[in-house]
Protein backbone atom coordinates (compact mmCIF):
# COMPACT_ATOMS: atom_id res chain seq x y z
CA UNK A 1 0.00 0.00 0.00
CA UNK A 2 1.27 3.39 -1.00
CA UNK A 3 1.17 5.63 1.89
CA UNK A 4 0.19 9.64 1.48
CA UNK A 5 0.79 11.57 4.05
CA UNK A 6 -1.94 14.16 4.52
CA UNK A 7 -2.04 16.97 7.11
CA UNK A 8 -4.09 16.84 9.94
CA UNK A 9 -7.47 19.44 9.52
CA UNK A 10 -7.85 22.62 11.43
CA UNK A 11 -9.43 21.23 14.57
CA UNK A 12 -12.40 23.89 15.41
CA UNK A 13 -10.93 24.65 18.93
CA UNK A 14 -7.59 25.34 18.00
CA UNK A 15 -8.52 29.14 16.79
CA UNK A 16 -10.58 29.91 20.23
CA UNK A 17 -7.14 28.19 21.87
CA UNK A 18 -4.95 30.55 20.17
CA UNK A 19 -6.86 33.48 21.24
CA UNK A 20 -6.70 32.45 24.64
CA UNK A 21 -2.60 32.05 24.46
CA UNK A 22 -2.21 35.55 22.81
CA UNK A 23 -4.74 36.94 26.08
CA UNK A 24 -2.77 34.92 28.11
CA UNK A 25 -4.92 32.91 30.05
CA UNK A 26 -3.08 30.17 28.81
CA UNK A 27 0.75 29.57 29.01
CA UNK A 28 2.97 28.20 26.22
CA UNK A 29 3.51 25.08 28.11
CA UNK A 30 -0.66 24.16 28.15
CA UNK A 31 -1.35 25.62 24.21
CA UNK A 32 1.70 23.46 23.30
CA UNK A 33 -0.40 20.00 25.28
CA UNK A 34 -4.35 20.98 24.24
CA UNK A 35 -3.00 22.21 20.41
CA UNK A 36 -0.46 18.79 19.59
CA UNK A 37 -2.91 15.96 21.56
CA UNK A 38 -5.45 17.91 18.63
CA UNK A 39 -3.48 17.06 15.94
CA UNK A 40 -0.69 19.37 15.38
CA UNK A 41 2.87 18.82 15.28
CA UNK A 42 4.78 21.07 17.36
CA UNK A 43 6.46 23.11 14.74
CA UNK A 44 2.77 23.75 13.29
CA UNK A 45 1.56 24.40 16.82
CA UNK A 46 4.20 27.49 17.16
CA UNK A 47 3.60 28.68 14.29
CA UNK A 48 -0.23 29.17 14.62
CA UNK A 49 -0.26 30.32 18.30
CA UNK A 50 2.67 32.96 17.22
CA UNK A 51 5.39 31.22 19.10
CA UNK A 52 8.68 31.47 18.67
CA UNK A 53 10.72 28.75 18.07
CA UNK A 54 14.48 28.72 19.54
CA UNK A 55 15.61 25.54 17.34
CA UNK A 56 19.46 25.20 18.43
CA UNK A 57 21.73 23.01 16.70
CA UNK A 58 21.93 19.93 18.65
CA UNK A 59 25.40 19.25 20.75
CA UNK A 60 27.74 16.70 18.81
CA UNK A 61 27.36 13.24 20.30
CA UNK A 62 29.50 10.36 19.97
CA UNK A 63 28.27 6.72 18.78
CA UNK A 64 28.66 3.88 21.54
CA UNK A 65 29.02 3.46 25.16
CA UNK A 66 27.24 2.06 28.23
CA UNK A 67 24.83 4.27 29.63
CA UNK A 68 24.61 3.59 33.28
CA UNK A 69 21.51 5.31 34.98
CA UNK A 70 20.71 4.64 39.03
CA UNK A 71 16.77 3.34 39.46
CA UNK A 72 14.69 0.94 41.38
CA UNK A 73 14.49 -1.77 39.33
CA UNK A 74 11.44 -3.50 39.74
CA UNK A 75 10.02 -6.56 38.87
CA UNK A 76 7.53 -6.75 35.17
CA UNK A 77 4.13 -7.88 34.39
CA UNK A 78 1.37 -7.09 31.91
CA UNK A 79 2.58 -3.58 30.82
CA UNK A 80 -1.32 -2.83 31.12
CA UNK A 81 -0.79 -3.33 35.20
CA UNK A 82 2.47 -1.32 35.32
CA UNK A 83 1.80 0.77 38.27
CA UNK A 84 5.64 2.60 38.71
CA UNK A 85 6.80 4.87 36.06
CA UNK A 86 10.22 3.01 36.62
CA UNK A 87 8.58 0.14 34.97
CA UNK A 88 8.23 1.87 31.93
CA UNK A 89 11.40 3.21 31.43
CA UNK A 90 12.86 -0.38 31.63
CA UNK A 91 11.15 -1.68 28.61
CA UNK A 92 10.71 1.47 26.86
CA UNK A 93 13.84 0.73 24.77
CA UNK A 94 12.47 -1.73 23.41
CA UNK A 95 8.50 -1.84 23.62
CA UNK A 96 7.32 1.63 22.45
CA UNK A 97 4.54 3.87 22.41
CA UNK A 98 2.12 5.01 20.09
CA UNK A 99 2.73 9.01 21.42
CA UNK A 100 5.15 10.47 23.27
CA UNK A 101 5.04 13.28 25.36
CA UNK A 102 7.86 15.61 25.65
CA UNK A 103 8.94 18.37 28.44
CA UNK A 104 7.23 21.07 26.71
CA UNK A 105 4.17 19.85 26.96
CA UNK A 106 4.23 18.78 23.60
CA UNK A 107 2.61 15.26 22.48
CA UNK A 108 4.30 14.16 19.07
CA UNK A 109 3.75 10.66 17.01
CA UNK A 110 6.17 7.47 17.60
CA UNK A 111 3.96 4.78 16.26
CA UNK A 112 1.20 6.94 15.16
CA UNK A 113 2.54 9.25 12.44
CA UNK A 114 -0.57 11.68 12.87
CA UNK A 115 -3.93 11.45 14.36
CA UNK A 116 -6.77 13.52 13.71
CA UNK A 117 -9.78 14.60 16.17
CA UNK A 118 -13.54 15.60 15.78
CA UNK A 119 -15.40 18.94 17.46
CA UNK A 120 -16.72 17.02 20.55
CA UNK A 121 -13.64 14.31 20.59
CA UNK A 122 -15.99 11.87 20.06
CA UNK A 123 -14.08 10.36 16.83
CA UNK A 124 -10.15 9.43 16.42
CA UNK A 125 -8.82 9.05 13.26
CA UNK A 126 -5.40 7.57 14.20
CA UNK A 127 -2.46 6.93 11.07
CA UNK A 128 0.26 4.37 11.71
CA UNK A 129 3.55 5.30 10.87
CA UNK A 130 4.43 3.53 8.00
CA UNK A 131 7.55 1.05 7.22
CA UNK A 132 7.79 0.22 11.14
CA UNK A 133 8.90 -3.68 11.98
CA UNK A 134 8.94 -5.35 15.62
CA UNK A 135 12.30 -6.70 16.29
CA UNK A 136 11.42 -10.43 14.60
CA UNK A 137 10.71 -8.87 11.15
CA UNK A 138 7.14 -8.87 11.48
CA UNK A 139 5.40 -5.80 9.86
CA UNK A 140 3.65 -3.28 12.36
CA UNK A 141 0.18 -2.70 10.89
CA UNK A 142 -3.08 -1.13 12.05
CA UNK A 143 -3.81 -4.44 13.41
CA UNK A 144 -1.43 -4.54 16.53
CA UNK A 145 -2.72 -0.98 17.45
CA UNK A 146 -6.02 -2.28 17.61
CA UNK A 147 -5.18 -5.20 19.36
CA UNK A 148 -3.31 -3.06 22.16
CA UNK A 149 -6.49 -0.84 22.33
CA UNK A 150 -8.88 -4.10 22.45
CA UNK A 151 -6.39 -5.49 25.30
CA UNK A 152 -6.21 -2.10 27.08
CA UNK A 153 -10.59 -1.92 27.23
CA UNK A 154 -10.23 -5.92 29.11
CA UNK A 155 -11.66 -4.61 33.06
CA UNK A 156 -10.93 -8.25 33.79
CA UNK A 157 -7.66 -8.34 33.38
CA UNK A 158 -6.62 -7.70 36.83
CA UNK A 159 -4.66 -4.34 37.67
CA UNK A 160 -5.69 -2.76 34.04
CA UNK A 161 -5.25 1.09 35.03
CA UNK A 162 -5.21 1.59 30.94
CA UNK A 163 -9.52 0.18 31.46
CA UNK A 164 -9.85 3.61 33.56
CA UNK A 165 -8.12 5.79 30.62
CA UNK A 166 -10.23 3.76 28.20
CA UNK A 167 -13.47 4.37 29.34
CA UNK A 168 -15.15 5.84 26.58
CA UNK A 169 -14.53 3.02 24.44
CA UNK A 170 -15.56 0.77 26.93
CA UNK A 171 -19.26 -1.45 26.62
CA UNK A 172 -19.81 -0.98 30.41
CA UNK A 173 -22.18 -4.26 30.00
CA UNK A 174 -19.66 -6.70 28.80
CA UNK A 175 -16.50 -4.81 30.10
CA UNK A 176 -14.65 -5.15 26.69
CA UNK A 177 -13.98 -3.03 23.75
CA UNK A 178 -17.63 -1.88 22.63
CA UNK A 179 -18.97 -3.08 19.54
CA UNK A 180 -18.04 -0.91 16.11
CA UNK A 181 -15.85 1.77 18.66
CA UNK A 182 -13.00 0.60 16.54
CA UNK A 183 -12.34 -0.24 12.95
CA UNK A 184 -9.38 -0.96 11.18
CA UNK A 185 -9.69 0.67 7.40
CA UNK A 186 -6.97 -0.22 6.35
CA UNK A 187 -2.89 -1.25 6.78
CA UNK A 188 -2.03 2.20 8.22
CA UNK A 189 -5.49 3.81 9.96
CA UNK A 190 -7.54 3.11 12.73
CA UNK A 191 -10.96 5.08 13.48
CA UNK A 192 -12.26 5.02 17.35
CA UNK A 193 -16.20 6.15 17.67
CA UNK A 194 -16.02 7.05 21.44
CA UNK A 195 -19.51 6.63 23.65
CA UNK A 196 -18.36 9.68 25.53
CA UNK A 197 -16.60 12.95 24.59
CA UNK A 198 -12.50 11.69 25.75
CA UNK A 199 -10.41 15.13 25.43
CA UNK A 200 -7.69 13.05 27.07
CA UNK A 201 -7.88 9.85 25.22
CA UNK A 202 -4.40 11.22 23.18
CA UNK A 203 -2.66 11.69 26.50
CA UNK A 204 -3.25 8.81 27.87
CA UNK A 205 -1.84 7.00 24.85
CA UNK A 206 1.71 8.09 25.90
CA UNK A 207 1.36 7.46 29.77
CA UNK A 208 4.04 4.25 30.69
CA UNK A 209 1.54 1.50 31.07
CA UNK A 210 0.54 2.28 27.31
CA UNK A 211 3.57 0.17 25.83
CA UNK A 212 2.50 -1.55 22.46
CA UNK A 213 2.64 -5.34 22.68
CA UNK A 214 3.45 -7.90 20.00
CA UNK A 215 0.55 -10.11 18.79
CA UNK A 216 2.48 -13.13 20.42
CA UNK A 217 2.91 -11.64 23.94
CA UNK A 218 1.04 -13.98 26.28
CA UNK A 219 0.85 -11.05 28.89
CA UNK A 220 3.30 -12.77 30.90
CA UNK A 221 7.18 -10.94 31.60
CA UNK A 222 7.75 -8.69 28.77
CA UNK A 223 11.17 -8.58 29.38
CA UNK A 224 11.66 -12.69 29.23
CA UNK A 225 8.94 -12.30 25.93
CA UNK A 226 11.03 -9.50 24.14
CA UNK A 227 9.88 -8.89 21.25
CA UNK A 228 9.13 -4.98 20.59
CA UNK A 229 9.57 -2.49 17.81
CA UNK A 230 12.18 -0.27 19.65
CA UNK A 231 15.82 0.01 19.19
CA UNK A 232 17.05 -1.74 21.68
CA UNK A 233 16.72 -5.39 23.32
CA UNK A 234 16.13 -6.79 26.75
CA UNK A 235 19.92 -9.04 27.91
CA UNK A 236 19.10 -9.48 31.92
CA UNK A 237 16.94 -8.51 34.72
CA UNK A 238 17.42 -8.82 38.32
CA UNK A 239 14.86 -7.50 40.47
CA UNK A 240 16.30 -5.02 43.45
CA UNK A 241 19.58 -5.45 41.21
CA UNK A 242 20.23 -4.56 37.22
CA UNK A 243 18.15 -4.49 34.41
CA UNK A 244 20.58 -4.76 30.67
CA UNK A 245 19.53 -3.63 27.43
CA UNK A 246 21.81 -3.92 24.56
CA UNK A 247 21.32 -1.90 20.76
CA UNK A 248 19.63 -4.32 18.79
CA UNK A 249 22.41 -5.58 16.34
CA UNK A 250 19.95 -7.30 13.80
CA UNK A 251 16.67 -4.79 14.07
CA UNK A 252 16.72 -1.34 11.80
CA UNK A 253 15.22 1.16 13.72
CA UNK A 254 12.70 3.47 12.21
CA UNK A 255 13.06 5.85 14.88
CA UNK A 256 16.79 6.85 13.33
CA UNK A 257 15.34 8.40 10.26
CA UNK A 258 12.81 10.34 11.76
CA UNK A 259 13.65 11.36 15.21
CA UNK A 260 17.89 10.51 15.19
CA UNK A 261 19.49 7.97 17.30
CA UNK A 262 19.67 6.05 19.33
CA UNK A 263 23.45 6.91 20.75
CA UNK A 264 24.39 4.19 22.69
CA UNK A 265 24.87 0.67 22.84
CA UNK A 266 24.22 -0.46 25.93
CA UNK A 267 21.74 0.84 29.03
CA UNK A 268 22.31 -0.66 32.20
CA UNK A 269 19.72 0.71 35.01
CA UNK A 270 21.32 -0.14 38.18
CA UNK A 271 19.40 -0.24 41.69
CA UNK A 272 21.10 1.55 44.69
CA UNK A 273 17.87 1.42 47.19
CA UNK A 274 16.15 4.38 48.55
CA UNK A 275 18.44 5.96 50.34
CA UNK A 276 20.23 8.61 48.26
CA UNK A 277 23.37 8.41 50.19
CA UNK A 278 23.97 5.74 48.36
CA UNK A 279 23.28 7.36 44.99
CA UNK A 280 25.73 9.88 45.82
CA UNK A 281 28.36 7.38 46.99
CA UNK A 282 27.81 5.64 43.22
CA UNK A 283 28.20 8.92 41.56
CA UNK A 284 31.43 9.53 43.52
CA UNK A 285 32.72 5.98 42.98
CA UNK A 286 32.30 6.93 39.09
CA UNK A 287 29.21 3.55 39.05
CA UNK A 288 27.07 5.72 37.33
CA UNK A 289 25.91 8.13 34.81
CA UNK A 290 22.52 9.43 35.41
CA UNK A 291 20.46 9.85 38.70
CA UNK A 292 16.39 8.97 38.11
CA UNK A 293 16.04 11.73 40.36
CA UNK A 294 17.43 14.14 43.08
CA UNK A 295 15.43 14.54 45.90
CA UNK A 296 15.72 16.68 49.20
CA UNK A 297 18.90 17.63 50.64
CA UNK A 298 20.91 15.68 48.01
CA UNK A 299 20.61 17.87 45.51
CA UNK A 300 23.36 20.40 46.93
CA UNK A 301 25.56 17.62 47.49
CA UNK A 302 24.87 16.58 44.13
CA UNK A 303 25.87 20.05 43.24
CA UNK A 304 28.94 20.20 45.25
CA UNK A 305 30.49 16.97 43.66
CA UNK A 306 30.52 18.58 40.37
CA UNK A 307 27.02 16.87 38.30
CA UNK A 308 25.46 18.57 35.82
CA UNK A 309 21.38 19.63 37.94
CA UNK A 310 18.33 19.61 35.56
CA UNK A 311 15.12 20.60 36.69
CA UNK A 312 11.38 21.22 34.97
CA UNK A 313 8.24 21.70 37.03
CA UNK A 314 5.41 19.17 37.02
CA UNK A 315 2.16 18.53 38.08
CA UNK A 316 4.01 15.68 40.03
CA UNK A 317 2.67 15.50 43.97
CA UNK A 318 2.25 13.52 47.16
CA UNK A 319 -1.35 12.33 48.19
CA UNK A 320 -1.52 11.88 52.25
CA UNK A 321 -4.97 9.95 51.76
CA UNK A 322 -7.61 7.42 53.58
CA UNK A 323 -9.10 4.67 52.45
CA UNK A 324 -12.76 5.30 52.92
CA UNK A 325 -13.70 1.15 53.67
CA UNK A 326 -10.78 0.66 55.81
CA UNK A 327 -11.82 -1.34 58.90
CA UNK A 328 -10.40 -0.70 62.68
CA UNK A 329 -9.86 -3.64 64.94
CA UNK A 330 -13.00 -3.42 65.94
CA UNK A 331 -14.82 -3.82 62.55
CA UNK A 332 -15.65 0.10 62.08
CA UNK A 333 -14.35 2.21 59.55
CA UNK A 334 -12.72 5.29 60.85
CA UNK A 335 -12.38 7.27 57.77
CA UNK A 336 -16.25 6.38 56.31
CA UNK A 337 -17.17 9.95 57.37
CA UNK A 338 -16.10 13.30 55.58
CA UNK A 339 -16.11 15.61 58.79
CA UNK A 340 -13.14 12.97 59.80
CA UNK A 341 -11.45 13.27 56.78
CA UNK A 342 -11.64 16.92 56.64
CA UNK A 343 -10.83 16.97 60.58
CA UNK A 344 -7.02 15.47 59.68
CA UNK A 345 -7.13 18.02 56.36
CA UNK A 346 -7.50 21.05 59.05
CA UNK A 347 -4.82 20.04 61.11
CA UNK A 348 -2.30 20.25 58.91
CA UNK A 349 -0.51 23.42 57.16
CA UNK A 350 0.73 22.73 53.81
CA UNK A 351 3.29 24.94 53.59
CA UNK A 352 4.96 23.09 56.96
CA UNK A 353 4.81 20.34 54.63
CA UNK A 354 6.47 21.94 51.91
CA UNK A 355 9.47 23.00 53.87
CA UNK A 356 9.81 20.15 55.90
CA UNK A 357 9.41 17.29 53.72
CA UNK A 358 10.76 18.96 50.23
CA UNK A 359 12.78 21.64 51.17
CA UNK A 360 10.29 24.35 50.19
CA UNK A 361 11.61 23.42 46.38
CA UNK A 362 7.86 23.57 45.14
CA UNK A 363 4.90 24.98 45.44
CA UNK A 364 1.48 25.14 47.37
CA UNK A 365 -1.18 22.50 46.61
CA UNK A 366 -4.73 22.89 47.67
CA UNK A 367 -6.05 19.46 48.47
CA UNK A 368 -7.77 19.07 44.80
CA UNK A 369 -5.23 17.22 42.86
CA UNK A 370 -5.07 20.23 39.90
CA UNK A 371 -2.29 21.86 39.32
CA UNK A 372 -1.68 25.54 37.84
CA UNK A 373 0.54 24.05 35.27
CA UNK A 374 -2.60 21.72 34.07
CA UNK A 375 -4.83 23.49 31.29
CA UNK A 376 -8.42 24.65 32.91
CA UNK A 377 -6.96 24.80 37.03
CA UNK A 378 -9.14 27.02 39.02
CA UNK A 379 -8.00 28.54 41.81
CA UNK A 380 -10.31 28.40 44.93
CA UNK A 381 -8.58 29.51 47.58
CA UNK A 382 -6.18 27.94 50.43
CA UNK A 383 -7.22 25.20 52.62
CA UNK A 384 -8.63 25.79 55.31
CA UNK A 385 -6.52 25.19 58.46
CA UNK A 386 -7.79 25.47 62.31
CA UNK A 387 -6.08 22.56 64.19
CA UNK A 388 -8.49 23.61 67.53
CA UNK A 389 -11.68 22.90 65.03
CA UNK A 390 -10.12 19.81 63.83
CA UNK A 391 -9.47 18.40 67.21
CA UNK A 392 -13.11 18.81 67.98
CA UNK A 393 -14.33 17.64 64.95
CA UNK A 394 -12.42 14.34 65.37
CA UNK A 395 -13.50 13.83 68.95
CA UNK A 396 -17.11 14.34 68.02
CA UNK A 397 -17.01 11.98 65.44
CA UNK A 398 -16.17 9.24 68.37
CA UNK A 399 -12.13 8.80 67.61
CA UNK A 400 -11.19 11.06 70.54
CA UNK A 401 -9.20 7.71 71.94
CA UNK A 402 -8.20 6.53 68.40
CA UNK A 403 -4.70 6.32 67.31
CA UNK A 404 -4.37 6.57 63.39
CA UNK A 405 -1.61 4.66 61.49
CA UNK A 406 0.26 6.60 58.83
CA UNK A 407 2.51 4.46 56.73
CA UNK A 408 5.13 5.88 54.08
CA UNK A 409 7.50 4.56 51.60
CA UNK A 410 11.23 4.82 53.44
CA UNK A 411 12.76 7.31 51.29
CA UNK A 412 13.90 11.18 52.10
CA UNK A 413 11.18 13.43 51.37
CA UNK A 414 8.41 11.23 51.45
CA UNK A 415 9.24 9.90 54.90
CA UNK A 416 10.25 13.69 55.72
CA UNK A 417 6.36 14.56 54.07
CA UNK A 418 4.83 11.64 56.07
CA UNK A 419 6.97 13.17 59.56
CA UNK A 420 5.56 16.43 58.94
CA UNK A 421 1.65 15.30 58.76
CA UNK A 422 2.27 13.01 61.75
CA UNK A 423 4.00 15.53 64.03
CA UNK A 424 0.98 18.42 63.09
CA UNK A 425 -2.00 15.88 63.96
CA UNK A 426 0.01 15.09 67.22
CA UNK A 427 0.38 18.84 68.46
CA UNK A 428 -3.75 18.69 67.26
CA UNK A 429 -4.31 16.29 69.78
CA UNK A 430 -4.65 13.89 66.83
CA UNK A 431 -2.96 10.59 68.03
CA UNK A 432 -0.89 9.00 65.52
CA UNK A 433 1.86 6.19 64.89
CA UNK A 434 4.67 6.43 62.21
CA UNK A 435 5.36 3.13 60.26
CA UNK A 436 7.79 3.92 57.33
CA UNK A 437 8.37 0.70 54.90
CA UNK A 438 11.27 -0.42 52.62
CA UNK A 439 9.96 -0.95 49.31
CA UNK A 440 10.07 -4.07 48.97
CA UNK A 441 6.63 -4.00 52.03
CA UNK A 442 5.12 -0.91 50.22
CA UNK A 443 4.83 -0.67 46.55
CA UNK A 444 2.77 -4.13 46.71
CA UNK A 445 0.42 -2.78 48.84
CA UNK A 446 0.05 1.16 48.32
CA UNK A 447 -3.73 0.96 46.97
CA UNK A 448 -4.95 -0.82 50.17
CA UNK A 449 -3.15 0.77 53.44
CA UNK A 450 -5.39 2.76 55.49
CA UNK A 451 -4.02 5.57 56.46
CA UNK A 452 -0.63 6.03 53.87
CA UNK A 453 1.17 8.68 51.37
CA UNK A 454 1.35 7.97 47.52
CA UNK A 455 3.60 9.81 45.17
CA UNK A 456 1.53 10.94 41.81
CA UNK A 457 3.17 11.54 38.68
CA UNK A 458 3.00 14.56 36.33
CA UNK A 459 0.19 14.15 33.83
CA UNK A 460 0.00 16.26 31.02
CA UNK A 461 -4.19 17.05 32.00
CA UNK A 462 -5.66 17.00 35.51
CA UNK A 463 -8.86 15.18 33.57
CA UNK A 464 -6.15 12.38 33.52
CA UNK A 465 -5.33 11.80 37.25
CA UNK A 466 -8.63 12.31 38.69
CA UNK A 467 -10.27 9.98 36.31
CA UNK A 468 -7.34 7.51 37.70
CA UNK A 469 -7.16 8.47 41.14
CA UNK A 470 -10.90 9.70 42.10
CA UNK A 471 -13.02 7.94 39.78
CA UNK A 472 -15.48 5.43 41.28
CA UNK A 473 -14.46 2.22 40.70
CA UNK A 474 -10.67 3.13 39.36
CA UNK A 475 -8.02 0.16 39.59
CA UNK A 476 -5.61 3.10 41.05
CA UNK A 477 -8.47 4.59 43.09
CA UNK A 478 -6.74 4.38 46.54
CA UNK A 479 -9.12 6.10 48.37
CA UNK A 480 -12.27 4.30 47.47
CA UNK A 481 -13.73 7.47 46.90
CA UNK A 482 -17.00 6.51 45.02
CA UNK A 483 -19.21 9.52 44.09
CA UNK A 484 -21.42 9.56 41.33
CA UNK A 485 -21.80 13.57 41.37
CA UNK A 486 -18.36 13.48 40.78
CA UNK A 487 -17.87 11.21 38.11
CA UNK A 488 -20.74 12.94 36.06
CA UNK A 489 -18.93 16.19 36.45
CA UNK A 490 -15.66 14.51 35.55
CA UNK A 491 -17.72 13.14 32.49
CA UNK A 492 -18.37 16.92 31.35
CA UNK A 493 -14.98 18.33 32.21
CA UNK A 494 -13.88 15.58 29.34
CA UNK A 495 -15.69 16.73 27.12
CA UNK A 496 -15.04 20.10 27.01
CA UNK A 497 -11.76 21.71 24.90
CA UNK A 498 -12.24 25.02 25.57
CA UNK A 499 -10.31 25.27 28.79
CA UNK A 500 -12.54 28.37 29.98
CA UNK A 501 -15.70 26.37 29.99
CA UNK A 502 -13.79 23.56 31.72
CA UNK A 503 -12.12 25.55 34.42
CA UNK A 504 -15.88 26.17 35.49
CA UNK A 505 -16.40 22.27 36.02
CA UNK A 506 -13.04 21.80 37.02
CA UNK A 507 -14.04 24.67 40.31
CA UNK A 508 -17.08 22.40 41.10
CA UNK A 509 -14.76 19.28 40.77
CA UNK A 510 -11.71 20.73 43.36
CA UNK A 511 -14.32 21.95 45.28
CA UNK A 512 -16.16 18.63 46.16
CA UNK A 513 -12.87 16.71 46.78
CA UNK A 514 -11.83 19.08 48.91
CA UNK A 515 -15.34 19.46 50.97
CA UNK A 516 -15.37 15.39 50.82
CA UNK A 517 -11.88 15.80 52.29
CA UNK A 518 -10.65 12.52 49.93
CA UNK A 519 -7.29 13.97 50.52
CA UNK A 520 -4.55 15.87 51.97
CA UNK A 521 -1.99 17.06 49.31
CA UNK A 522 0.71 19.53 50.59
CA UNK A 523 2.49 20.53 47.85
CA UNK A 524 3.51 20.36 43.80
CA UNK A 525 7.08 19.09 43.17
CA UNK A 526 9.72 20.89 40.98
CA UNK A 527 11.44 17.73 39.57
CA UNK A 528 15.19 16.90 39.63
CA UNK A 529 17.91 14.66 38.31
CA UNK A 530 21.72 14.91 37.80
CA UNK A 531 24.03 13.70 35.48
CA UNK A 532 27.82 13.47 35.42
CA UNK A 533 28.15 16.26 32.68
CA UNK A 534 29.49 13.89 29.60
CA UNK A 535 25.77 12.98 29.01
CA UNK A 536 23.22 15.02 26.34
CA UNK A 537 19.54 15.07 26.41
CA UNK A 538 19.51 13.53 29.48
CA UNK A 539 17.14 16.75 31.20
CA UNK A 540 14.99 15.78 33.78
CA UNK A 541 11.17 14.70 32.39
CA UNK A 542 7.89 16.13 33.80
CA UNK A 543 6.68 12.26 33.90
CA UNK A 544 9.70 10.30 35.33
CA UNK A 545 10.12 9.18 31.62
CA UNK A 546 13.34 8.21 30.09
CA UNK A 547 13.97 8.53 26.52
CA UNK A 548 16.85 5.89 25.96
CA UNK A 549 17.44 6.82 22.40
CA UNK A 550 17.82 10.15 22.78
CA UNK A 551 20.13 10.42 25.38
CA UNK A 552 24.22 10.22 24.12
CA UNK A 553 27.67 10.99 25.48
CA UNK A 554 28.93 14.42 24.25
CA UNK A 555 31.89 14.11 21.64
Amino acid sequence: MVNVKRPAPLHPALPGLARDLSAGRVTRREFLARATSLGLGTAAACAFGGLPTTARAAPAMQQGGTLRIQQNVKALQNPVTYDWSEMGNLTRGFLEYLVEYNGDGSFRGMLLEQWEVNEDATAYRLHIRPGITWNNGDAFTARDVARNIGHWCDTTQPGNSMASRCASLIDPTTGQLQAGALRVTDDLTVELTLNRPDIALIANMSDYPAAITHASYDGGDPFAHGIGTGPFRPVSLIVGQRCVLDRHPDHTWWGTAVYGGPYVDRVEFIDFGTDPANWIAAAQAGEIDLLYETVGSFLDAMDAIGWTRTETKSAATAVIRTHQHAKAADGTRPYALAKVRRALAMAVDNAICLELGYAGRGILAANHHVSPVHPAYADIGPVPYDPAAARVAHDAAGLSGYEHELITLDDEWQRNTGDAVAAQLRDAGIPVRRTILPGTSFWPDWKTFPFSLTQWNHRPLAVQALSLAYRSGAVWNETGYANPEFDALLDQAMALSDAAQRRAVMAKIETMLRDDGVIIQPYWRTLYNHHNGRLVNATRHPSDEIHLYKIGFAA
